[in-house]
């Protein structure tokens, strides 16, 4: 036994991203005692502006707009209460196709090796029992996303550890009731065209290949406000439109797959440190 205390990784992309798939994670082992760190891994730099204003617009500074996007991460890891914010600041990328993608010091360009040894720093420092971040397609394709995947898995191989580890997920049971949700709030939309609505149809895992279901209904509301908290990218964050009670109706349960396990511990689980403690 040790005096270490468990500890919980989770890295993400951008500010915003830890409250959306892990803030329930977060909230809920840092009531019960667990170390949380957040690694992010870039600066939201492609996020709007004040006033709204897109990147590539009139009036955008994606250097104001990363300012201000550090602080509302600090705001939202407040209210998660996480232990260690880590921010490796690589430029945001921006979505797919977008200059920024390929603009000089952007995460998407910055070789491998050279973010997965800087995050290999952070684990042995840490040494975390349980590392959680994104699959091979980002769950979504988002470039930045991936590239976490990448540094992450080729940090792991970088150190002695062994932890736990876990790429988040949604269950396609539940990417079909968040359709109907969003259908709700916005009658008007028009029907996805068939590539989009096949491109969907793809997003998350059957019901059945998702190892481990952990409810997290009782910090929802952390939850929610750890999302608003971003108020600046509160366009983009159709989450917030919903309130507080049909939010943790929707995202008390978060999903995920165990790709890494030491333990032995049987799945379906409903924890991230079974066998741990």
């Amino acid at each position: 036994m040790t005096d270490r205390p468990l500890t919980l990784m989770a890295v993400h992309a951008h500010p915003d991203d830890e409250a959306t798939g892990t803030g329930g994670v977060l909230a809920r082992y840092a009531a019960e005692g667990i170390r949380t760190v957040l690694v992010t891994c870039t600066d939201g730099g492609c996020g709007d502006g004040p006033g709204g204003v897109k990147p590539g617009d009139p009036g955008h500074d994606p250097a104001a707009v990363a300012s201000m996007r550090r602080q509302e991460l600090q705001a939202s890891c407040d209210v998660l209460k996480v232990s260690d914010l880590e921010m490796l600041d690589y430029a945001d990328s921006g979505m797919t196709g977008w200059p920024s993608n390929d603009a000089p010091g952007s995460f998407w360009r910055t070789p491998v090796e050279e973010g997965a040894g800087r995050l290999a720093e952070l684990m042995r420092h840490y040494r975390p029992d349980v590392v959680v971040t994104y699959d091979e397609n980002g769950f979504y394709g988002h470039p930045d996303h991936i590239q976490a995947h990448r540094i992450t898995m080729a940090a792991l191989k970088m150190t002695e550890l062994t932890p736990k580890v876990y790429w988040t997920t949604m269950p396609r049971s539940g990417m079909q009731r968040f359709g109907e949700i969003i259908r709700e709030f916005h009658p008007d939309m028009p029907e996805p065209d068939p590539a989009e609505a096949a491109a969907m149809a793809n997003i998350g895992l059957p019901d059945e290949e998702i190892t481990t279901w952990v409810d997290t209904t009782a910090f929802s509301g952390q939850k929610f406000d750890s999302l608003a908290a971003h108020a600046s990218q509160g366009e983009n964050i159709f989450f917030l439109k919903m309130g507080k009670e049909r939010f943790g109706e929707l995202m008390g349960m978060e999903t995920f797959v165990r790709v890494q396990d030491a333990t032995g511990t049987a799945v379906p689980e409903n924890d991230l440190f079974a066998g741990l403690r």
